[in-house]
């Protein structure tokens, strides 16, 4: 059998097939925390080994401080990222610089570029032909929601960011439903030309809770994202290491919501 997709043997292929996994990372460092919502280079570096094949190109529009690069370097494939706060691509470029560093002749021929950017305007930019883009967006404007425990300790912490950005242009700062919604599905339809045929796109996103609703964040992606390219499928995140809080005890259904969505995007 020819494996057109990537360089797995049957096995690591076949387990990565199940539609739910737990992935607890390791500790973050200390120059990454400054960023309110970072998702982990370990679990990155699976989902880009199973969408490509060695010496790909892999696209985050929304970088933050560089997750999906690293792991892309880590997995032997070229790795580009845009990210509009200047902030987090100074923190991006130093993390990249580190590992490259780190990882030594191994990556020397591959291209890790953070471009200071709107990914709405991803034209402008000259990219290559993309073979995935794997991403997550802002969670709607839910770090402005300054009931949450962890909004609360990023507040009296004097070197963690409680918002991503004060830019307007940041979806983060949105907060009409729909209007974030229509933005954000506009960014990754803009990827379009630029992802081969039949490549994949993965995002990682969640439902937000807010004001005593709920807003189906991932399945509304879900249904208007993939009336540009073809939803395939989804795998649950599942994070078992979290505290519990009592939410609504005695009164009210509050779930402790402990996964996330991996919509899984293809380009058809």
């Amino acid at each position: 059998m020819i494996n057109k997709l990537n360089d797995l043997n049957p096995r690591t292929w076949l387990k990565f097939q199940k539609s739910w996994f737990i992935h607890n990372p390791p500790p973050r460092k200390k120059g990454v925390l400054v960023h309110p919502a970072k998702f982990p280079e370990t679990m990155a570096q699976e989902f880009i080994e199973f969408f490509t094949k060695r010496g790909g190109t892999v696209l985050d529009p929304m970088a933050g401080t560089g997750s999906t690069l690293v792991a892309a370097l880590r997995a032997g494939r070229h790795s580009y990222g845009i990210e509009l706060n200047p902030k987090y691509a100074g923190i991006a470029r130093k993390i990249i610089a580190d590992e490259r560093l780190a990882l030594g002749a191994s990556v020397e021929g591959l291209t890790s570029k953070v471009i200071t950017g709107d990914a709405l305007l991803v034209n402008d930019y000259k990219l290559p032909t993309l073979d995935y883009v794997l991403t997550s967006p802002p969670y709607w404007d839910m770090l402005h929601a300054k009931g949450s425990e962890t909004q609360k300790k990023r507040r009296t912490s004097s070197d963690q960011d409680v918002f991503y950005s004060d830019d307007p242009n940041d979806l983060g700062n949105l907060h009409d439903y729909e209007e974030f919604l229509a933005k954000l599905v506009a960014i990754y339809a803009g990827l379009k030309p630029l992802i081969k045929e039949k490549a994949y796109l993965t995002v990682i996103v969640k439902n937000v809770k807010k004001g005593g609703k709920i807003y189906p964040l991932a399945w509304d992606l879900g249904r208007e994202l993939g009336k540009v390219y073809t939803l395939k499928d989804e795998k649950l995140w599942l994070q078992d290491n979290q505290r519990l809080a009592p939410y609504g005890l005695g009164s009210a259904w509050v779930s402790n919501t402990f996964h996330h969505y991996c919509l899984q995007f293809r380009n058809e």
